[in-house]
């Protein structure tokens, strides 16, 4: 059996583009060593959720990793966990956002965002003045993370099914007003109505005036990792609720910051993962946010050039010792202005014993004529712990946690 390191490069599927002579930045990159790789390895196409469906990185991370939408505990969960506050699911928590705005006759209106290094003092500031409000029973505790983003709890029997206010990172866009999404749903909608109301009365004349929420959530309990699927080892990612993602699932999650050199920071990704290995770990998952970055810029040659500049760390990737796997969680494209999109994504599986298909080259149009088709996010471990040798033999029920698709560590023995 084979130990497993999935390199996710967030945003990695593109559209094609004119400018790119009508390719995607991965088709139209040169890249060599990722082209060597995709020759000795068996390749497809992944849509997280589905075909058409753009999910936020969480969301997409979620699947992957091979957890149901109905375990779900919400993104601000995991903005939590990552900062290493205590949470509860007697708490219902929220991501708060402080934000300018206007009064315009049909609503208040975002126009912006806090300066993160100029604006980081009076943040701070205005977001402590809003903490501690009581309404209906509810108490609204913030605690402030960065330039005026805050992870809000609400004690008191709050209930998490309310719809965002924040319009997601988009200025000049409407606040919105939270809604239920079930019955019992209206009491909490109604009070973080009235609460934002409130945050507007003590932030009056103000220049970062309101504050927005969104990504509702509570903590759930699911299987742990290695109880779903038969490993365990590390997260390593620089943003916090990615880690989140990895301390809620029993992996460990380990600070990897992204700095100014992109290279480097993938080859320090490869050489954490040497190290995680040589330590004993079953299963290792490095994230870089790098090629999704570039698909924000909206430049395809830029994305284009960010995945050439990527490939040459490729080749410290440990395909010698483990199934190695490299993919994105969803498509940034550098084109049209949307945030995310629905388009596949590739897939490459290499390391030992993994078969050769006839692909030869990386990229979305010549990965989707791979070997491993086209994938769904809950396709992906089963897919990798095949390749590690580690499949649950369908037909045996040896473990009792629910959706598990690999062997435990350890048996529950008979004595």
């Amino acid at each position: 059996m084979y130990p497993i390191v999935v390199f996710l490069l967030d945003g990695l599927g593109d559209r094609a583009h004119d400018v790119l002579g009508g390719l995607t930045g991965n088709e139209a990159a040169n890249t060599p060593t990722l082209d060597r790789l995709a020759a000795r390895g068996s390749c497809g196409v992944l849509y997280a959720v589905g075909p058409g469906r753009a999910p936020s990185s969480e969301v997409a991370h979620w699947s992957l990793l091979g957890y149901r939408p109905d375990e779900f505990p919400g993104r601000a969960v995991f903005e939590a966990l990552g900062r290493g506050q205590d949470v509860s699911d007697e708490h219902v928590f929220a991501y708060a956002a402080l934000r300018p705005a206007e009064r315009r006759e049909d609503g208040w209106w975002l126009t912006g965002r806090p300066d993160p290094e100029r604006d980081a003092e009076e943040a701070q500031r205005l977001v402590e003045l809003c903490d501690g409000i009581e309404l209906d029973g509810l108490t609204f505790s913030l605690a402030h993370v960065y330039r005026g983003e805050a992870i809000l709890r609400i004690s008191g029997g709050a209930d998490e099914r309310v719809t965002d206010s924040d319009a997601f990172f988009r200025d000049r866009h409407p606040l919105l007003r939270p809604q239920p999404l079930v019955p019992d749903a209206e009491r909490t909608a109604r009070a973080c109505e009235e609460w934002t109301r409130q945050v507007i009365g003590r932030l009056e004349g103000a220049r970062f005036n309101v504050i927005t929420l969104k990504w509702f959530g509570r903590p759930r309990a699911v299987p742990s990792f290695l109880e779903r699927h038969g490993v365990t080892g590390a997260f390593a990612a620089d943003s916090s609720f990615l880690r989140g993602i990895g301390f809620a699932l029993g992996l460990q999650p380990v600070e990897a910051p992204e700095t100014d050199d992109p290279v480097a920071d993938l080859r320090g990704r490869a050489e954490l993962a040497r190290q995680r290995l040589d330590a004993g770990d079953t299963f290792v998952f490095c994230h870089q946010k790098t090629t999704d970055a570039a698909g924000h810029t909206k430049d395809p040659r830029i994305k284009r050039r960010t995945i050439e500049e990527l490939d040459a760390s490729v080749a410290a990737f440990p395909t010698d010792r483990a199934i190695v796997c490299v993919t994105g969680d969803h498509a940034t494209p550098a084109s049209p202005d949307v945030i995310h999109s629905g388009d596949p994504v590739p897939l490459l599986v290499a390391g030992p014993g993994v078969r050769a298909d006839r692909v030869e080259r990386f990229g979305e149009a010549d990965c989707a004529r791979g070997i491993l088709g086209h994938l769904r996010g809950p396709d992906l471990m089963p897919v990798l712990l095949n390749a590690a040798d580690r499949p649950l033999f369908l037909g045996s029920r040896p473990t009792p946690f629910e959706g598990a698709d690999g062997y435990p560590a350890l048996l529950e023995r008979f004595r």
